[in-house]
């Protein structure tokens, strides 16, 4: 992913304040991160050159998949350059002065919302989905009504005047999301660059065991598929689009190969970006493996 200076503006969706724009920050401390309203605008921004790049999320570990990005990816002509795994901290804050026990409603982004679910039932809150989590804490602020809070980050309470009256609702301190950088142009990472991740789109052909025929290359040629997911395309619950990631580069014998199985039994095939894995992923990894026995082995 190029970091060179002219990479100055990033489009994030959602409000200051938002995990988005958090993400931003971290992945690129010197830019300017530019707020828009929808993916859609923030995946606009970039086609038309308004900013370098697009931080997306796409997924996260404790509520799946951010449903929408699947479908805008495709009609979205933009490659992936780059992935960002941001740790998620949700706060509860209201207006100043109001106190927990009032608290009927909390606002936030429906994904923010299911993260903090256990939490919020266990005190007997309603929540209430909203655009973003940064905008949630923007109509608490102007409402000024001490039985609602809003579910965001400790940005936005410092942006909105907010008063955090409990840290760090989310049930699962995993609780992570995983951006993905977008540009208007590829830009890949060599082979030799490290650990990289291969990110395509495909839609087999409407044969029995389609599926089954065109993973088939990817075991047999020993490639690691780290990701797969289906969507329903023009809502005809016929045709199914699948979303990939692999560990590998396409110029990789074994990639190149699997990918060639893959076109064969596939009616469209499209990668989106080949870029450097993030070091999250050996570090989530590293804290997932079980602890070595005293011989060194692992139990």
């Amino acid at each position: 992913m190029s970091t060179t200076p002219t990479a100055t503006r990033i489009a994030y969706q959602g409000e200051p304040g938002a995990n988005s724009h958090l993400a931003c920050a971290e992945a690129f401390p010197d830019a300017e991160a530019v707020a828009y309203p929808t993916f859609e605008d923030a995946l606009a921004a970039v086609k038309t050159g308004d900013t370098h790049y697009a931080m997306i999320p796409i997924e996260n570990s404790v509520a799946g998949r951010v449903a929408d990005i699947h479908h805008l990816l495709p009609a979205a002509n933009l490659y992936i350059v780059g992935e960002h795994f941001l740790r998620v901290r949700h706060q509860l804050m209201a207006i100043k002065g109001a106190d927990i026990k009032s608290i009927k409603k909390a606002l936030s982004h429906t994904q923010a919302l299911g993260q903090c679910r256990r939490t919020l039932r266990d005190l007997g809150i309603t929540p209430v989905p909203e655009a973003d989590t940064a905008g949630s804490a923007r109509l608490v602020s102007e409402q000024r009504d001490p039985t609602l809070a809003a579910i965001a980050s400790k940005l936005a309470a410092e942006i909105y005047g907010l008063e955090i009256l409990r840290s760090d609702i989310e049930d699962e301190a995993h609780n992570t999301t995983r951006f993905i950088v977008l540009a208007k142009d590829p830009d890949d990472a060599e082979p030799e660059d490290g650990p990289v991740i291969t990110t395509f789109l495909f839609r087999v052909r409407n044969v029995p065991a389609a599926l089954y025929k065109a993973l088939g290359g990817f075991a047999t040629n020993g490639v690691n598929m780290m990701k797969l997911e289906s969507y329903q395309l023009e809502g005809t619950f016929n045709a199914t689009m699948f979303h990939a990631d692999i560990q590998g580069h396409p110029a990789d014998r074994s990639v190149q190969l699997a990918l060639e199985e893959l076109s064969f039994f596939s009616t469209e095939l499209r990668i989106l970006g080949t870029y450097l894995a993030s070091p999250y992923r050996e570090e989530a990894a590293r804290a997932a493996a079980p602890p070595a026995g005293p011989n060194g082995n692992h139990a």
